[in-house]
């Protein structure tokens, strides 16, 4: 990997304000990681954008020299994944169903917004079908290897696979993903990197291709906490404003229902030594029983929100192309052609009954902390190879961070593993429009589990 990339987004922000690099040197060097024969970038993106990227880069360059930049992110290479219109093309969500329908008339909002703040889109990335996985196995485009222990072929995770994949191997700085279950805080658990996945309401989902409105949220990926807040603050409605937090002053929470359970021996140990890390820097941590995560697997029984809705959506393609969707992505969707309206009021009245209740005992907390994944990354073919190990591991992935979507909080996966050892997410989360609080404490974290 080149100099220049090693760089976070954060510290290449800072560089470009200094004038010690061009926004045409990162995006020359973001072009040729995504080209290079040894890399993944044939598998973690679906489209790149060079002729466009260049001449992006090559206007940033001109308003950084003359004084009159965007934006703290103006002429940083990004990438967006493949469910964000871009005008002109077909948003293909992961998918060959999608690839000969009308192009988008307009770009994304947050296509938009990037661009008014002069980032780099230097690419789309390639993502589970349809956003409907935790694991990020596309059987259409090729399913990238995580960056840890590449040759034995390990999942990125999901569905923000090439999101997460295109950061960790210097294609862009950061990558603005989805999250409905956790498709930005698995892969960013298991690729080492840091997820954050905001309030919905926070971010427009004006042009995005949806797999659960009442689930659906936009999130970024990127190298630490200060590199995810950058990026958000160029696509929210009204970016976060941190305050300083001192870690003896904090009180967490971890729950003790579901969301520990299982857990490998990695996970085991690294979130064991990153709670021991924290009550030695002064927080306070309570083990509470939050029982009422154990209802949400009564409560979606017959596939919650998210089959219901991707249904409603899909239908029509289904019952024309069902033999081009992935099997595995399908048979999901289909779970909710039974579902109908009683059934959406039903959800929505246990939804909203259900986060009152966990709300009424997690707001005394600072946050929540758990573990985002309760394994660490599997390889690609033991999944590919066996239909029950898929939706096994699927559901498990997609456990922890599930919580969080369902009380439409806010939550970021923080890596907190030891050096050289397998990647490992520790999950801080907080209730709705907490985002502030939330990532002033997670940059408190960060610094804590560096030391």
């Amino acid at each position: 990997m080149t100099s220049h990339l090693s760089l976070s987004l954060h510290q290449a922000i800072e560089q470009l304000a200094l004038g010690n690099v061009t926004a045409e040197q990162l995006t020359e060097q973001a072009l040729a990681n995504i080209n290079a024969v040894e890399g993944e970038g044939a598998l973690a993106f679906t489209h790149v954008y060079a002729p466009w990227a260049r001449k992006q880069a090559a206007a940033s360059a001109q308003r950084r020299a003359s004084g009159a930049a965007l934006s703290p992110i103006d002429g940083v290479p990004i990438s967006i994944k493949d469910l964000f219109d871009v005008k002109g093309e077909a948003t293909t969500g992961g998918s060959r169903v999608l690839a000969d329908m009308p192009v988008a008339p307009s770009h994304a909002a947050i296509v938009d917004l990037l661009l008014k703040a002069g980032a780099v889109i230097v690419g789309k990335t390639n993502m589970t079908e349809f956003a409907y996985s935790g694991l990020g196995i596309n059987p259409h485009y090729g399913t990238p290897a995580n960056p840890w222990d590449r040759d034995s072929r390990r999942i990125p995770g999901g569905s923000s696979s090439g999101a997460a994949v295109s950061v960790s191997d210097a294609m862009c700085f950061g990558a603005v993903g989805s999250d409905t279950g956790g498709s930005v805080r698995i892969p960013a658990a298991f690729c080492g990197l840091t997820g954050f996945k905001p309030t919905a309401r926070r971010i427009s989902m004006d042009g995005v291709l949806p797999l659960s409105g009442s689930l659906d949220s936009v999130g970024t990926i990127a190298q630490d906490v200060a590199s995810c807040v950058a990026l958000d603050a160029a696509i929210a409605h009204r970016p976060l404003s941190l305050t300083v937090k001192k870690l003896a002053d904090a009180h967490f929470a971890i729950p003790q229902t579901v969301v520990l359970d299982g857990l490998d021996a990695q996970v085991t140990t690294a979130f064991a030594h990153a709670v021991q890390a924290l009550k030695q820097a002064g927080a306070k941590v309570s083990e509470i029983p939050l029982t009422e995560i154990a209802e949400l697997a009564t409560i979606n029984a017959t596939g919650g929100f998210t089959a219901l809705e991707s249904w409603a959506w899909h239908k029509p393609l289904i019952e024309q192309r069902a033999n081009d969707y992935d099997p595995r992505v399908v048979s999901r969707i289909r779970r909710g052609e039974p579902l109908g309206e009683s059934d959406r009021q039903r959800l929505v009245e246990q939804r909203a009954d259900w986060q009152q209740r966990v709300s009424s005992k997690v707001q005394q907390y600072d946050a929540l902390l758990m573990p985002t994944v309760p394994f660490i990354a599997p390889t690609i073919v033991e999944l590919e190879a066996d239909e029950e190990a898929y939706f096994r591991v699927n559901g498990a992935a997609l456990r922890n961070p599930s919580v969080i979507n369902f009380l439409d909080g806010c939550a970021v996966s923080l890596p907190c593993h030891a050096q050289g050892d397998a990647p490992v997410g520790l999950m801080v989360a907080a209730l709705p429009m907490q985002d502030e609080a939330l990532m002033s404490w997670a940059l408190e974290i960060e610094r804590c589990l560096k030391v």
